[in-house]
């Protein structure tokens, strides 16, 4: 039984043009591709479609990755009206990079919440396709593990008042 599984899927970004003296676009993942061809080592970003104002790109090929340890986000995920794939975007940190970069893609979202830490970084959930709900549903079934809650009994502090035996202090010794 395989604890451990991936799939590559295209990351689509979306690149708007907006009216900002600082910055000419604004960059949002908005869907991931099951099965799309890996891109070219230094190809850069593949034109999908465009519109006034805005353009849709192939801006990576990445893993999604599925680890039997984290089924509880998953189920999480999977059990919210509209489950979604997480895509983290970084910001480009070459000159011949583009603006961001695709880092990550997760369907877990206690991962995706720990990369809104960092100011720079844009992550967003896209729509998950219906084809990866039903493997990520499998993959749930098949090693996701319910853990009871097991509330820890306090242990009782030394009351004077209701008698008993101290505690006794810890004794150094010299050995």
């Amino acid at each position: 039984m395989t604890r451990h599984q991936a799939v590559t899927v295209g990351v689509i970004v979306e690149r708007r043009a907006i009216d900002n003296p600082w910055k000419d676009y604004t960059y949002r993942p908005v869907a991931v591709v099951p099965g799309m061809p890996s891109m070219e080592e230094d190809a850069g970003w593949r034109l999908i479609r465009e519109g006034e104002g805005w353009a849709h790109f192939h801006a990576a090929t990445l893993e999604l990755e599925l680890f039997a340890g984290e089924t509880e986000g998953y189920k999480t995920n999977l059990g919210s009206f509209h489950p979604h794939i997480y895509v983290v975007l970084a910001p480009g940190e070459e000159a011949e990079d583009e603006e961001v970069v695709p880092k990550l893609v997760t369907v877990c979202p206690y991962e995706a919440e720990s990369y809104m830490e960092d100011s720079e970084m844009i992550v967003e959930g896209v729509p998950m396709p219906d084809e990866l709900a039903a493997w990520l549903g499998a993959f749930v079934d098949t090693h996701h593990v319910e853990e009871t809650f097991k509330k820890r009994k306090n242990k009782k502090a030394y009351d004077p008042r209701k008698g008993g035996l101290r505690p006794r202090p810890l004794v150094e010794t010299d050995e």
